[in-house]
């Protein structure tokens, strides 16, 4: 290296420490974009727009939601990846985005490495609903069905590589049980076959399936969650329900573009912990199934590389690729 380029390297590092301390301290400058991969309606928007009013509320910032959806995710995502790392362009990540890069041969940006982990906001367990007239009571009389004839019974999901999908292909690894996948363009048209007796189960996210087994249209069988849920404490666990290791939650985080100065994301963890904290927020989420956590950095850093690894192993196992 010359001596002039070097000197160049060495002034650009110096510079670079210099703004991150002074972009800190005017920290917030402009209003918030948060950018939701998903459409409007759903559990990722749901999300963002309880948090907004409160977020915007703490920083004294207009936070506009921007729901960015297309190609399960990744487009939101691609778009905060790219975006100026100064705190003010944020993502409502969702499950997906620890699934995507097992699922697809190609990703625009690389997960973890283009996001600055802000906190965990909530998560959402899976339900397993079976139809009403269903012979089997319990996971554990499902199992044995399942295993007295192979192949014959099957699960419907939300569509390859969902939620729903890897949740029962989890199921069958710990099981042992050979089910067949039928999918379905959502998770209502699913639930609904279920219903109506077309498909014997499915794993739907609490949620929207916990509302069908309290009308009666479903009945559950056990949560996936690692404890009970408090929004239907008299349906067991998975792992009460003898199968273990079968945990599996839907949820969203707050991301930062990489690059954002740590004094930021700290600042922003921050409020993001007294928002999740507030007894108006956690009831809201709860009545929707959800539990608020507000993780710090480096625990949601430890959570999304246990998801990825985690839920690479299924992909790999049921051999899922989305095109």
């Amino acid at each position: 290296m010359t001596i002039l380029k070097r000197r160049s390297v060495l002034l650009g590092a110096a510079s670079a420490s210099v703004a991150a301390p002074a972009l800190a301290q005017g920290f917030p400058s402009k209003p918030f974009r948060l950018v939701v991969p998903y459409s409007a309606g759903g559990g990722a928007d749901t999300t963002a727009r309880l948090i907004a009013p409160k977020l915007q509320e703490a920083l004294g910032q207009t936070v506009v939601i921007d729901n960015k959806p297309g190609a399960g995710g990744t487009i939101g995502d691609d778009f905060v990846a790219k975006a100026s790392p100064d705190g003010h362009t944020l993502l409502i990540g969702a499950f997906a985005h620890a699934v995507n890069p097992s699922l697809m041969a190609k990703m625009p940006f690389r997960t973890p490495d283009d996001f600055a982990p802000v906190s965990l906001l909530v998560t959402v367990p899976e339900l397993l609903v079976v139809t009403p007239s269903f012979p089997a009571k319990t996971v554990g009389e499902l199992v044995a069905m399942a295993k007295a004839e192979p192949g014959k019974l099957s699960y419907g999901s939300s569509g390859n590589g969902s939620a729903q999908h890897l949740a029962a292909e989890l199921f069958k690894m710990r099981t042992g049980t050979d089910i067949q996948h039928v999918p379905y363009k959502g998770g209502a048209l699913a639930v609904a076959d279920v219903a109506a007796g077309h498909v014997p189960f499915y794993f739907g996210n609490m949620s929207s399936a916990l509302p069908q087994a309290r009308a009666g249209r479903v009945r559950a069988l056990a949560v996936t969650s690692p404890q009970r849920s408090p929004a239907a404490p008299e349906i067991p666990t998975m792992a009460e329900s003898g199968v273990a290791g079968c945990e599996i939650s839907e949820w969203n985080a707050l991301l930062a573009p990489a690059g954002t100065p740590p004094a930021v994301i700290d600042r922003l963890n921050a409020e993001m912990v007294k928002i999740l904290r507030q007894d108006d927020i956690r009831a809201k989420f709860a009545d929707l199934g959800a539990q608020t956590i507000g993780s710090t950095p480096a625990e949601l850093a430890a959570f999304l590389r246990a998801e990825q690894a985690k839920w690479a192993e299924v992909v790999a196992a049921a051999r899922i690729k989305i095109e």
